[in-house]
């Protein structure tokens, strides 16, 4: 039956009215929701960004986030993302062997907590989940170390233990280049997965009560340590390989160990991680540019292939659908959050900033997500992960 015009027009200006409202209810609902239940988020690369930064040059004191940072995340901008929990990446290059791994490794430990410290009334410096609720319980956003990965150990135990002592609560066992003890994703496969070594290296993590990362290790170091590791696991930022086939995302058939693990994927939000279209553009780009060494005219190669085929972006539908695969395979208890900020510019629309987490929360929410799932993908999950790791420890505990 046709409708008359004016009644027609009537109907598609009420309908048009509620749809623009309705994305605008939702995000508020998400902004309360985190206001209750606050982020715990798994990987934030403010650190690394003060060290380079022009702006500050490895100068804390130079770096203000109780004003406009100059990358991704401050104080006032955390607040608003609804973050209460957050990992700081105490990050070292894989690739900068000559400079000496430790050293910068405690450089930027220092670097790390000399900004917890700089901002009292915001941030406390978190090394338990005791420390976690007594932060929140003030008003603070908890602070916690992760290191990004075991290259900076220099293949000594002793190390580990003392990056233990400086507050370090997780390490990702590897970055972009295989060690002498566990592949990495994108190095060359040359273990197998573990060495004796290496599996000396998580049974000792395990011990002490950090958590072993397992982001940017390949899938079989990811399987080696599921089979020995006594405590859950964690990948700090990655999303699901099923849904987007790069190297350093999750692989089904980890996904599905990990209820018998107890361990947590930690959705990341960087755009070639989950976006088909970003991911196609880049290898496209590496393409262009690739095998030009000269830093100078690799630049301009690629500002040339960028002004002919500009990046895509990625959006939230799609960070939400690795979320959703992570949870339809894994299980609701097995998924978390680990944005990446200020170690990527490549973020969802929207999502450009710490300020962004409720516009994933409200995309959620329009898909059906309850308030109980929602809680334990914001920190839930991951807090449990860190619980079981304590109680390992605790269980593990012998003077040496």
């Amino acid at each position: 039956m046709r409708l008359p015009f004016i009644l027609t027009l009537a109907i598609a200006s009420c309908c048009q009215s509620v749809g623009a409202q309705a994305p605008d209810a939702m995000l508020a609902r998400a902004r309360r929701f985190l206001a209750s239940s606050p982020i715990v988020d798994g990987h934030n690369d403010v650190p690394w960004e003060i060290r380079v930064n022009p702006a500050s040059l490895m100068d804390v004191a130079k770096y203000d986030m109780r004003g406009r940072a100059p990358g991704h995340t401050d104080i006032a901008r955390l607040r608003l993302g609804g973050v209460g929990a957050q990992f700081w990446s105490v990050y070292v290059p894989g690739e900068i062997k000559d400079s000496g791994y430790a050293r910068v490794q405690l450089e930027q430990i220092d670097i790390a907590r000399r900004m917890i410290a700089k901002y009292p009334e915001a941030l406390a410096l978190a090394t338990s989940t005791a420390d976690i609720a007594r932060a929140r319980s003030n008003g603070r956003i908890a602070s916690l170390l992760g290191m990004e990965g075991g290259h900076a150990i220099e293949n000594s135990l002793g190390a580990l233990r003392m990056y233990y002592a400086l507050g370090v609560r997780y390490m990702t066992l590897t970055h972009n280049v295989t060690l002498d003890w566990a592949d990495a994703a994108t190095g060359l496969p040359t273990n197998d997965g573990l060495t004796d070594f290496g599996r000396s290296v998580v049974m000792e993590m395990n011990r002490l009560g950090m958590i072993v990362d397992l982001s940017h290790v390949a899938p079989s170091t990811m399987h080696d340590v599921l089979d020995i590791a006594q405590a859950p696991i964690m990948f700090s930022h990655s999303s699901a390989r099923a849904v987007l086939d790069h190297p350093r995302n999750v692989p089904d058939s980890v996904l599905r160990r990990l209820p018998a693990n107890g361990g947590v994927v930690m959705v990341t939000f960087v755009g070639s991680f989950i976006s088909n279209a970003m991911r196609e553009w880049a290898l496209k780009a590496r393409d262009a540019a690739g095998s030009i060494q000269d830093r100078d005219a690799r630049r301009i190669a690629m500002d040339n292939f960028t002004k002919v085929n500009p990046r895509p972006n990625a959006t939230v539908t799609e960070l939400a659908d690795h979320i959703e695969h992570v949870r339809r395979v894994a299980g609701i208890d097995h998924v978390g959050l680990g944005g990446d900020y200020d170690g990527t510019t490549e973020l969802p629309v929207g999502m450009e900033d710490v300020t962004g987490y409720p516009v994933l929360f409200a995309e959620l929410m329009r898909r059906g997500w309850n308030d109980v799932e929602l809680r334990k993908l914001a920190g839930g999950n991951i807090l449990r992960v860190f619980r079981q790791v304590e109680a390992v420890r605790d269980r593990l505990a012998v003077p040496r």
